[in-house]
């Protein structure tokens, strides 16, 4: 302010002195009034200049000048430059929680006060198949179709979630997705809507009713059996043939008990454990050795008098990286199962050949009556059996395909199965090569018991 007055009182006395200079001291003051009139006019002009800069959203602002508008552009300039610049650091977070939001498997959708699509994830936009860009203002509740949906969005009573079928969705299996919404009201009358894949969950949850009801069932039969037994030995007379083969009986159920026990233990090992290291070797000779003596073993109990005509082929002498039970216990069972379900007199071949690209097969085939080709897809499920009195009869559990399921998923392995009733089955797992190598002179590793 002093500066402003010295400069006005300046402007006054140099027009005057000009005035008394050229005109007399008549026009001193008629000088001075003049040259306020012009400093008036100047000051007027500074300010309106930056006040249209101003108006145009201060770009362009003049350089720093003398004077209280020189200072005042300067400092508007300053607060320009920094409220572009918070501008650009808001835009930016924005930006990044966008970001964060789009990479979330969750679904996110922001809806107005009218239940309009205001923005949402690509998630969420899969799973309602809607599209994120064009249906942006959409009501939400016009394109999701779903009544418990449309219900449940309009009730405003969001307390709990509403499962839906995602039908424009699908899982691996090729099934609809569900969906678990939630909504949750903000900034008034504004929703926001998140929706959560529980496909995995519900399935989970139905495995796990299943196999407790398998479980129960499986074990609910001997024991119902080992009970009679246990009441008839107690209740009645009887001779020591009589109880000879009552206790016989009972043995043979409280080894399939046994057996289911074991079974579960190692299927629950196998599921909880990391996969197999490189570091451990067993020579396939040695395996294919054990295999051999069980199967003949096995065929010699099932089929006394027919047995069954048993041949083993192994090409190559390779070693393989892997835990040496897990691997005999994958081959044993595939042999075994070949044994029981063929029929005395039948074939069962089984091999060990290397594929061109490297892999190695080893591979069942049998004579036996074959599967349909609707069971095939669910033959390694636990407990899935084709025939249920035939596989007792055989004493199986229906746990040994899902066992070797996951020990050949464990090794990186595959396991591939071709039947054709009335002609027989071939089970086969292929290695990867990554877990094969020539074997060793020196290695002589003995053959393991599963």
């Amino acid at each position: 302010m002093p500066f402003r007055i010295a400069t006005f009182l300046m402007a006054s006395a140099v027009v005057a002195g000009l005035a008394q200079w050229f005109f007399g001291w008549h026009f001193v003051g008629w000088g001075a009034w003049i040259g306020a009139v012009l400093w008036l006019a100047l000051d007027a002009w500074r300010a309106g200049r930056l006040l249209g800069v101003l108006r145009q959203g201060g770009a362009g602002l003049p350089a720093r000048g003398a004077g209280v508008w020189g200072e005042l552009a300067e400092r508007i300039r300053k607060l320009l430059r920094e409220r572009e610049q918070q501008t650009r650091q808001a835009e930016d977070r924005l930006q990044e929680f966008l970001a964060a939001i789009q990479a979330s498997p969750n679904g996110v959708v922001l809806l107005d006060e009218q239940g309009r699509i205001e923005w949402c994830n690509q998630t969420a936009a899969a799973q309602f198949g809607i599209d994120a860009e064009r249906d942006v203002l959409q009501h939400l509740a016009n394109l999701v179709r779903d009544p418990g949906f449309v219900a449940y969005l309009a009730s405003w009573n969001y307390s709990r979630d509403v499962v839906i079928d995602a039908t424009h969705a699908r899982g691996q299996s090729g099934h609809a997705l569900r969906l678990s919404v939630q909504v949750h009201p903000y900034a008034g009358n504004r929703r926001m809507l998140l929706t959560r894949d529980i496909t995995a969950l519900e399935q989970a949850e139905a495995m796990r009713r299943d196999f407790v009801a398998n479980v129960s069932h499986e074990i609910r039969t001997p024991l119902t059996v080992l009970a009679g037994f246990v009441e008839t030995l107690q209740n009645l007379p009887l001779d020591a043939e009589e109880r000879a083969r009552y206790l016989a009986l009972m043995a043979q159920q409280s080894h399939r008990m046994e057996t289911l026990v074991n079974d579960l233990l190692t299927l629950s090992r196998l599921e909880g454990s990391a996969a197999p290291t490189l570091m451990q070797w067993t020579r396939v000779r040695a395996l294919m050795a054990q295999c051999e003596d069980e199967g003949r073993g096995l065929s010699s109990r099932l089929a006394p008098q027919a047995g069954h005509r048993l041949s083993f082929t192994v090409e190559g002498d390779l070693e393989i990286a892997g835990v040496p039970t897990e691997l005999q216990s994958a081959m044993s069972n595939l042999l075994s199962n070949a044994v029981r379900y063929t029929p005395g007199g039948g074939e069962v071949a089984v091999s060990w050949r290397l594929l061109p690209d490297g892999r190695a097969e080893y591979a069942v085939r049998d004579s036996g009556p074959g599967i349909a080709k609707e069971h095939l897809p669910r033959l390694t499920e636990r407990f899935y059996r084709v025939d249920r009195s035939r596989s007792r009869e055989t004493g199986g559990t229906g746990l040994g395909l899902a066992i070797v399921k996951h020990i050949a998923q464990r090794h990186g392995a595959e396991l591939r199965i071709e039947s054709t009733v009335g002609k027989g089955s071939r089970f086969a797992i292929l290695f990867p090569v990554t877990r094969l190598r020539p074997a060793r002179p020196a290695a002589g590793v003995p053959a393991v018991s599963a």
